[in-house]
């Protein structure tokens, strides 16, 4: 299967590129590595490998990387630390990538932070959100693009210390993801509202929740409020058997990604009412960027993107703005390029951190309802993500020494 996707993948992009007059004209190229969860998480992922796609043509459309043809071979690690593994050394060793990239659970971001490590090569890290990546694992040769989980807790530990709310129990995936996600909520609601309590937690396996027993055990604790950090199949499974049982009903739920349309999508008319959420409302950013964006995806894909398509996109940029920015493509060259590296993504301009290597990427936070049929995010705002991310001499401080 990790053959089928990658050769696919890159009978796509080839496609890509024949179609466009610019493309042929390009002289050379530059092969980067990429490696996702295709046949695991194909809800994001698709829409990711779509979101690469178009950035792919445009950059190449464009004249490449001073012209030469950016190609990408991609692979797919089946949400497997191991397969990512053995993807990434194919692709350093076998293929000649002058750097990887992707990755979207937390634990084989992890994985491919530490092979980028041990074997000296960079790593751009799209969408595995844990802090560790950039902080207590941090390294001089991974950067994230995504806004991490921090970030995000911290944009809805504001909104969530608006609430009347005093006890707390929580509902997260029991890996890297959630159990980080969770403990950094804690801490930075805690801060804000020293007088809240969690008072309940539950740990359902990764796409294996047995929502019943789980949301009893919740509703026991009685809890003004519940953080959710579940998604995907685990989130439908929630939301139907919470709303058979009433378990939302007066409470207030601070749920973490689920206005992604990849998640909220499926919900559909079972879609609660008023949830906090951090997402994106696609159909409703009226800015020039993302306008821009939005009618270049619809017209190459005859589909509306999801939160991966601007993760696969926003990681492509990256990667073109870094090899764009020096024409020393070793390793050494490509670190010191990424550090302070600015790159304009469908949410705006963001900023590659020096100090941790983190991106400034926003996110928008809004509330969950429904208008025809369909799950949609209303009263939504857009967070900096620089406003959402400690001091950069700080944050170096959380990285471990060289």
């Amino acid at each position: 299967m990790k053959k089928l996707i990658g050769m696919t993948l890159g009978a796509t992009f080839a496609a890509v590129l024949l179609a466009s007059g610019a493309a042929r004209a390009l002289e050379g190229e530059i092969k980067v590595g990429e490696i996702n969860s295709y046949s695991a998480l194909p809800a994001f992922t698709e829409p990711y490998r779509k979101g690469m796609e178009l950035a792919l043509k445009e950059i190449n459309d464009a004249g490449g990387i001073k012209g030469k043809k950016l190609v990408i071979i991609s692979k797919d690690d089946g949400g497997k630390p191991a397969d990512a593994l053995t993807a990434a050394n194919e692709l350093v060793s076998r293929d000649g990538v002058v750097m990887i990239s992707g990755g979207f659970l937390s634990n084989v971001g992890l994985a491919l932070a530490d092979f980028a490590k041990q074997k000296q090569v960079v790593y751009i890290a799209a969408e595995p959100l844990t802090d560790a990546i950039v902080w207590s694992k941090g390294n001089d040769y991974t950067f994230r693009l995504r806004t991490s989980n921090y970030m995000q807790a911290a944009m809805l530990a504001e909104e969530a210390a608006k609430l009347p709310a005093k006890t707390w129990a929580t509902i997260a995936p029991n890996y890297e993801f959630g159990q980080s996600f969770v403990a950094v909520f804690k801490e930075l609601l805690k801060k804000k509202r020293p007088d809240v309590e969690f008072v309940a937690e539950q740990w359902p396996p990764l796409g294996k929740i047995d929502a019943g027993p789980v949301l009893q055990a919740i509703d026991a604790a009685k809890p003004d409020a519940i953080l959710n950090a579940t998604f995907a199949g685990d989130l439908v499974k929630l939301v139907r058997e919470g709303n058979t049982r009433g378990i939302f009903k007066d409470r207030a739920v601070v749920s973490y990604l689920t206005g992604e349309p990849e998640y909220l999508d499926p919900l559909k008319t079972e879609t609660p009412e008023g949830w906090i959420v951090t997402g994106y409302p696609w159909y409703a950013i009226k800015t020039a960027e993302h306008q821009a964006f939005l009618d270049a995806y619809q017209q190459l894909h005859k589909d509306y993107p999801r939160l991966g398509s601007i993760v696969g996109y926003s990681t492509v940029k990256s990667i073109a703005a870094v090899l764009k920015a020096t024409d020393d493509h070793t390793t050494g060259g490509i670190v010191k390029a990424m550090k302070n590296l600015k790159v304009s993504t469908p949410f705006g301009d963001i900023v590659y951190r020096a100090g941790d290597h983190q991106s400034t990427m926003g996110a928008y936070i809004g509330t969950t309802s429904q208008q025809d049929g369909k799950g949609v995010m209303v009263n939504f705002t857009f967070k900096p993500g620089a406003d959402y991310l400690p001091p950069e001499a700080e944050a170096a401080k959380l990285r471990p020494a060289n």
